[in-house]
C-alpha cells in the first residue's frame, strides 16, 4: 500500500467518523457534507423511503429530532479503493433512547458506502444502511 494510499483511507474512515458526529448531535449541516448533492440514501432496512440527499436527510432530522440522544460507534472499516472512487464497509453499534422506552435500545449493522473524490475531499454518492439486529425495540417483533 502506497502512502497516497493509506492517506485516502484515513480520510475516508475519518469520513464516516464525521457521519457518526452528524447524527448524534443533530448537526444536519455537517451530515449534509458527508455526502455529494446528488447522493442517494437507503435506511428502507429501518423503514425509510429510499431516495435523494435532501429528501431522506429531512426524514431522518424528522424522526431524530424525537430521541432524547444516541451514540453512534463505526468500527471495522473496510476500504476498497479503485482511483478516485471507493466502497466501503462499515460495523456500527448505535445506543440510543427512545421516547416512552424504559431503559436504551440499541441496534447494530453496516453501512455500505459508496463513495467518490470531490475537490472538497472524499463524499459518500451512495449509502445503504443494512440493520441487522435491535435490542429492546417498542415493536418486540423487531428485537434480535
Amino acid at each position: 500500500m502506497t502512502p497516497d494510499e493509506l492517506c485516502d483511507k484515513y480520510a475516508i474512515t475519518e469520513l464516516l467518523y464525521r457521519y457518526a458526529t452528524a447524527v448524534d448531535t443533530k448537526d444536519w449541516k455537517k451530515m449534509e457534507s458527508v455526502f455529494t448533492e446528488d447522493a442517494h440514501l437507503d435506511y428502507s432496512s429501518v423503514g425509510y423511503q429510499p431516495g435523494p440527499r435532501d429528501e431522506v436527510l429531512a426524514q431522518l432530522q424528522k424522526a431524530l429530532s424525537y430521541l432524547p440522544m444516541s451514540q453512534h460507534f463505526v468500527t471495522n472499516v473496510e476500504v476498497d479503493l479503485d482511483g478516485d472512487r471507493a466502497t466501503v464497509r462499515a460495523m456500527f453499534y448505535n445506543p440510543m433512547q427512545l421516547p416512552g422506552v424504559d431503559g436504551l435500545t440499541y441496534c447494530g449493522g453496516n453501512y455500505h458506502h459508496e463513495v467518490v473524490r470531490t475537490s472538497d475531499g472524499w463524499k459518500s454518492c451512495r449509502l445503504t444502511e443494512e440493520s441487522l439486529w435491535f435490542s429492546n425495540h417498542p415493536d418486540p417483533s423487531k428485537n434480535l
